[in-house]
């Protein structure tokens, strides 16, 4: 049994003769002959009668007719599945994050990814950035936006955009007096940060601002929960221009007068993954970063 045969017979019953089926598949009237009469002694039952004015379906072929519908329609639905997912068409991309992607410009890149790609789903993870290497090699997520140093060494990347670093104080603290800021103002104070056990790359961040011997106050939370703290009046801690679009009760922020107050944003990926949404993904945020020239 062959697809073609499901084919010439689907085309045959419709047509009602074999001469105009052959012209609609553009092949000769003896081939389906041949083929449908080879499969209806694969089958041992008659699926036509023929005559002079063409072919008629038995009871048996009647019979028969519906199921070979549907096959081909399964077919047809496998080629279209197969079609939209090796294009990217269809998906899903899982996307980790080490900061929750919040305001501009990730705001702007995600809604025109979504408008473009309305069939593909996208579930987000906040992990931090061992979690986010793991994750990405044992292949539980696609797609990564990272800080720069946060990456780890053989880590495959396309940087995608700057943020300016501000800083969030308490709103009785007296540098929220000031319009702004620079580290040498900052660098007596305590800095509430993220931190585990394995990785301090937050801390390093903030101390090649500032130098050794600044004040930090470790915590193994999320940015949200830092940022209550210095609402509290814990301390004071940087935060990227983003982020500084939220409101958290009691905090204010201020900018930073250094030219170096930028953080980097990569996007970080397993380049041997054959998902083709992924990589659709990929090339898209890269391409729209450079066409905004947003780094």
């Amino acid at each position: 049994m062959d697809i073609r045969d499901l084919m010439y017979l689907e085309a045959s019953a419709a047509a009602g003769n074999f001469t105009r089926a052959a012209k609609t598949l553009r092949i000769d009237a003896s081939t389906i002959s041949r083929r449908i009469g080879r499969f209806e002694d694969e089958l041992g039952l008659a699926l036509f009668e023929r005559g002079h004015a063409g072919v008629r379906l038995t009871n048996g072929g009647k019979a028969v007719l519906p199921h070979i519908r549907r096959a081909l329609a399964e077919l047809d639905a496998i080629r279209h599945a197969g079609d939209q997912n090796g294009n990217g068409i269809v998906g899903e991309v899982r996307l980790a994050v080490r900061m929750p992607p919040i305001g501009e410009p990730l705001r702007n890149l995600l809604f025109e990814w979504r408008e473009r790609h309305a069939e593909v789903g996208l579930t987000v993870y906040e992990l931090n950035e061992w979690e986010i290497q793991t994750a990405i090699q044992e292949r539980r997520i696609d797609v990564a936006l990272m800080t720069s140093h946060t990456l780890w060494p053989d880590a495959v990347t396309v940087p995608l955009y700057r943020e300016r670093l501000i800083a969030a104080l308490p709103c009785e603290h007296p540098l929220a007096e000031q319009e702004a800021l620079d580290w040498k103002g900052l660098r007596n104070e305590t800095f509430l940060v993220q931190g585990w056990d394995n990785s301090q790359s937050a801390r390093e961040f903030y101390a090649s601002f500032m130098g050794s011997g600044v004040r930090f106050h470790t915590h193994a939370a999320s940015k949200q929960c830092v940022f209550a703290l210095v609402g509290a009046g814990f301390g004071i801690t940087l935060a990227t221009r983003s982020q500084s679009e939220v409101v958290f009760p009691g905090v204010v922020y201020r900018p930073i007068r250094e030219e170096n107050a930028w953080l980097q944003i990569e996007l970080v990926w397993c380049p041997d993954a054959e998902d083709s949404v992924v990589g659709r993904f990929v090339a898209f945020m890269r391409d729209e970063a450079r066409s905004r020239r947003l780094f």
